[in-house]
C-alpha cells in the first residue's frame, strides 16, 4: 500500500434465492445440471481508487487552446467626463451644431426625418416640426411614411401639452 493512499473498503455481496409462488404465472424451468452453480461462500469485492476508472479528464489531459490569448485593451481615462452632466453638455452642444446642418445631410428622406425627430425630442423646438413634416412627406414607402406622419402628430400633441403645463 502507498503511504497516504486510501484503504480499500471490502464490499460483501450475498445472493438471495428467487422465490416463485405462482406456478401458473411462472412456469417451472428446470435448468440443466451443468448450469446450476451453488453459492457456498459470499463474494467479496474490493474497490480502490486505482480499480475505478477516472471519468473526468484531469487538467493535464485536457487539450490546450490553439487560439492566441486576447490582446489587452487599453482603458481610456474618462476622468474628464466626471458625470452625466458633462455628457448632457456635450449632447446639447452637438445638437446645437447639428441643427443648422440637417438640410446639408445627403441621406434618404427617412433618415432625414429620423434626424429631425431626434432633434425635436431632444430640444422640444416647435420650429423643427415643419421641416420634419416635409421630410416625412418625402418618404416613398407608404407604411414608413404613415409611421413618420403619426410621429409628427404625437410630437405636436406632446409639445402642445408642454405649453399648457
Amino acid at each position: 500500500a502507498t503511504p497516504g493512499a486510501p484503504t480499500p473498503t471490502p464490499i460483501t455481496v450475498t445472493p438471495s434465492p428467487i422465490q416463485v409462488s405462482d406456478s401458473q404465472a411462472y412456469p417451472q424451468i428446470n435448468p440443466t445440471p451443468s448450469a446450476v452453480v451453488p453459492v457456498t461462500q459470499p463474494v467479496t469485492v474490493s474497490i480502490t481508487p486505482e480499480s475505478t476508472p477516472n471519468t473526468l479528464p484531469t487538467p493535464i489531459d485536457m487539450p490546450t487552446p490553439s487560439a492566441p490569448a486576447p490582446t489587452p485593451v487599453s482603458v481610456v481615462d474618462d476622468s474628464s467626463l466626471d458625470s452625466s452632466a458633462s455628457l448632457d453638455s456635450i449632447k446639447q452642444t452637438a445638437l446645437g451644431e447639428l441643427r443648422p446642418l440637417v438640410d446639408k445631410l445627403e441621406v434618404s428622406p427617412e433618415e432625414k426625418f429620423d434626424t429631425y425627430l431626434l432633434l425635436i425630442r431632444s430640444t422640444d423646438d416647435k420650429k423643427l416640426i415643419g421641416p420634419a413634416h416635409e421630410a416625412a412627406k418625402a418618404i416613398e414607402d407608404e407604411t414608413r411614411r404613415a409611421e413618420a406622419l403619426l410621429n409628427i402628430i404625437k410630437e405636436i400633441d406632446y409639445l402642445s401639452r408642454q405649453n399648457e403645463s
